[in-house]
């Protein structure tokens, strides 16, 4: 029988209030599921990766939930796999899971706003789109998938975007690839995603990439103190298109790893424009490689998957210059997703 597996991994849609009042991750993926309807002729299977907030995982935990994902799509049965996620890093451990995803079948990730035990919740909305998604014919060949209050989006780009808004992911580049209504999934946008040839064995664990922040009057003391502690590659969260000072251009130049340009503007490629001073005309003539579309989080992530590949200068520049997904209109299509 088609199968939709929901690995689940903690976070608000899985958090209820502790003695204390504070929301914590305590609640199991069966739990999530009572009381849901599946898609006509789809069962629906459960696997716990883990059960933590999201601001609490690291690289080896994003390796975990990779491989997590893998088994369940080695299931002949399996038609899609969801991902319950905490949202603070979703956006995180979805590009790694893009990044490494070469089948068909879609992995949607989805989480919640407000807690598994409020009143209002969201979780259970998301955890049945995203289920409706990935049992959907529609969403195949599109990738990693984020789906949060009706709207889907492509894993890469996507990030959040508000604290408390029901609508909390947006790709401010590229927008939605489609929306679920009332059980259809409706994709008005395909898309071509560029192949980084990493293996699925890849594991992030033990690679240490920093993210450094730009800022009127900021100076090298943060990058060299992330390189002293071993980082093999920085991230810097410029301004603008990608600009930074002439101290961090000279520490760019001396960093001896690499160091990716992205910034801290929602929106737009990062890309060299000005010179002098510290642009980035001259962070990149001293070795910094502009992160594209990327924003420092998932900038982070495709550096990281890279160093742990064994990939060079060359190659790691090519990858962020292919990194934003290519977009194609399609027509509307709509699959009747549950009886």
């Amino acid at each position: 029988m088609r199968t939709v597996v929901v690995v689940t991994t903690g976070g608000t849609i899985a958090s209820a209030s502790d003695a204390s009042g504070a929301k914590v991750a305590s609640v199991s993926g069966t739990a999530l599921l009572a009381g849901l309807d599946a898609p006509a002729g789809v069962a629906v299977r459960v696997v716990e990766a883990m059960n933590r907030n999201s601001y609490d995982i690291d690289l080896a935990h994003m390796d975990l939930l990779w491989r997590t994902v893998v088994d369940a799509l080695a299931d002949v049965d399996t038609c899609g796999v969801v991902v319950t996620h905490g949202t603070d890093t979703l956006e995180e451990s979805a590009m790694l899971v893009d990044l490494l995803h070469d089948d068909a079948r879609p992995v949607v990730f989805t989480g919640a706003q407000l807690s598994h035990d409020d009143p209002a919740t969201d979780g259970p909305r998301n955890l049945a789109d995203a289920i409706a998604v990935a049992a959907s014919a529609n969403a195949r060949g599109l990738g990693v998938l984020v789906c949060f209050a009706g709207v889907l989006h492509a894993a890469r780009g996507t990030r959040k975007v508000h604290n408390s808004a029901r609508s909390a992911f947006f790709d401010a580049d590229h927008g939605p690839l489609g929306m679920v209504v009332d059980g259809c999934v409706r994709v008005h946008t395909q898309l071509t995603r560029p192949a980084t040839g990493l293996g699925a064995g890849l594991a992030l664990a033990g690679t240490r990439v920093d993210i450094v922040a730009v800022y009127p009057g900021a100076d090298a003391t943060a990058l060299e103190a992330h390189l002293a502690r071993g980082a093999h590659g920085i991230v810097l969260q410029a301004t603008g298109y990608g600009n930074a000072n002439a101290r961090i251009v000279a520490a760019v130049g001396d960093a001896g790893v690499p160091v990716v340009l992205s910034s801290r503007v929602a929106a737009g490629e990062i890309r060299p424009v000005y010179g002098g001073g510290g642009g980035g005309v001259d962070l990149v003539a001293a070795g910094a490689i502009p992160a594209g579309h990327l924003r420092p989080s998932q900038a982070r992530i495709l550096l990281a998957a890279m160093l742990a590949a064994g990939r060079d200068a060359e190659q790691i520049a090519a990858a962020f210059a292919d990194a934003p997904v290519r977009f194609v209109e399609a027509p509307e299509t709509v699959t009747p997703a549950r009886a």
